[in-house]
């Protein structure tokens, strides 16, 4: 087909299989992963807008914002220290799911999750005891490591374990479980903020222990599943495994698939450099292109530094939290939408729609901002900061909807067997690259952009939906090893990559 991204189908057959339980539970257990993303990125921005935190760990931010008339709106918490807190575990992140990618392949998506629960408890215990920076920043990182080899194996643990008809639906429950984490990190940093005596923010770390256990038992739980065994020779346990996950006994034609996937697979003895292939050029480029639009819709600028923005907008301390608790509702409720829709509608509608929406609520933010918050002026009028708080879950909900969850869902759904591994690995790679980039950067841009930095981001929206209207293709429906043949071969302009 030669119009816009889609991909016609073109023959191939969905295997049989049925929604069972084992299936529904292993997916939620291995989805706990993104609870404990999700509240890392959400525990960071609240804990750094309490004053005791502040005054332990970072005393010159501390008296920056306990001056009056003296400092600048979008200034007064510009602090590389600061940033490098939350930027931290973005920084370990990248660098473990180089190694991630190694365990997931040799070791299985099973255990590799494991280890990522293992990461989290230690890096918990240490923020929740931290008794000075270097403490705290060691415990970012081990977190960091944590979010590394939870992100390579839990996409490709969903996508893999999931019947064709609902991948979409369960692939994102990662993604609800990320935003389901962030809003308990903005609920418990509202009430930790009110506890006397200066400790709450060691309760909202250490509070983190919960999903860290959550995802460690799950692991033990969850079986591994029939791509990974079999891929690493187990055939018969694969085949039993695939049995109980689709709840028929006539497996066969999917077990066959599987084997001649793993077969190729196993061919390739150097992932990475099979991934610079002309074949694999598709895939490779919209996984990247994807993760790096995933952090310039603007989203983690938002969602890191909620609290401080809703701050620096003049809302007050107790305010800020709560309005990060309303867009941290319309994110939950947002991403059920994509979990309802993504398998009906399609991946590119929901790119295609969010990406109006995304663009008009920045320019509206930008504009407001532009007119009405000085520099040096204490607060917005109640009617307009309301509006930028409207506007703000506005892009929030077409966001959790869009490139929240389908930035992760296709670059999982896309590669073939043999270099699944790999091309999750960069996947991973490149959005903390970027995560870590906007996480370390924010607050500087903030200070330099002010209101501009919101045509910074819009600017970017605009070009990621040009790239989806017309490069990345429909994948709905379509087994997840078939789509070679049912989806590149048939895209008008990644078709010509295809003849190797």
């Amino acid at each position: 087909m030669a119009v816009g991204g889609f991909a016609g189908p073109s023959g191939g057959s969905d295997f049989e299989a049925k929604i069972t339980p084992l299936v529904i539970i292993s997916c939620i257990m291995a989805a706990t992963g993104g609870l404990m993303f999700g509240y890392d990125v959400g525990i960071s921005g609240g804990v750094t807008s309490m004053p005791p935190f502040l005054k332990k760990f970072f005393p010159v931010v501390y008296k920056k914002t306990q001056e009056t008339g003296l400092d600048s709106n979008y200034c007064k918490y510009d602090n590389e220290g600061l940033q490098l807190f939350t930027s931290s575990l973005y920084l370990a992140a990248l660098t473990a799911t180089l190694f991630a990618s190694i365990t997931t392949r040799k070791l299985g998506r099973k255990l590799t999750m494991l280890i990522a629960g293992i990461f989290f408890l230690i890096g918990t215990i240490l923020n929740a005891a931290a008794i000075n920076i270097g403490m705290l920043i060691a415990g970012r990182l081990l977190l960091g490591c944590g979010v590394g080899f939870a992100n390579q194996a839990v996409p490709v643990f969903l996508s893999e374990i999931a019947p064709t008809r609902i991948r979409g639906a369960l692939n994102i429950l990662f993604q609800l479980n990320v935003t389901i984490g962030i809003l308990f990190a903005n609920l418990i940093n509202y009430g930790t903020s009110k506890i006397e005596g200066g400790w709450g923010w060691r309760l909202s770390l250490g509070l983190a222990g919960i999903p860290a256990l959550l995802l460690t038992v799950g692991a033990l739980i969850v079986c591994d599943t029939p791509n990974s065994l079999i891929e690493r020779g187990r055939l018969e346990e694969g085949k039993s495994v695939l049995k109980r996950i689709r709840g028929v006994e006539n497996v066969e034609p999917e077990f066959l698939e599987l084997v001649d996937a793993s077969r190729v697979a196993k061919e390739v003895k150097h992932p990475f450099k099979n991934l610079m292939m002309k074949k694999n050029r598709p895939q490779l480029v919209i996984a990247i292109c994807m993760q790096i639009f995933q952090q310039f819709t603007g989203i983690n600028a938002i969602m890191f530094y909620a609290p401080v923005l809703f701050d620096t907008l003049g809302f007050g301390n107790d305010a800020s939290l709560y309005s990060a608790v309303i867009t941290g509702v319309v994110n939950v409720l947002s991403t059920l939408v994509s979990i309802y829709s993504v398998d009906k509608l399609g991946r590119r509608i929901l790119l295609l729609e969010a990406g109006v929406q995304m663009f008009l609520s920045q320019i509206v933010i930008a504009i407001i901002l532009g007119v009405k918050l000085q520099d040096t002026s204490s607060s917005l009028t109640k009617g307009y900061a309301v509006l930028v708080v409207i506007m703000v879950c506005t892009f929030v909900s077409s966001f959790a909807w869009s490139w929240g969850p389908l930035g992760w869902l296709i670059p999982s759904e896309t590669f073939p067997l043999e270099t699944r591994s790999a091309g999750q690995s960069v996947t991973v790679f490149v959005n903390m690259l970027f995560t870590f980039v906007i996480a370390q950067s924010f607050l500087s841009m903030l200070c330099q952009f002010k209101f501009g930095i919101f045509i910074f981001f819009s600017a970017w929206v605009l070009v990621m939906s040009l790239f989806t209207m017309f490069l990345i293709p429909e994948t709905k429906g379509v087994p997840i090893e078939e789509m070679t043949e049912r989806v590149w071969k048939q895209h008008w302009y990644w078709k010509r990559f295809m003849n190797e």
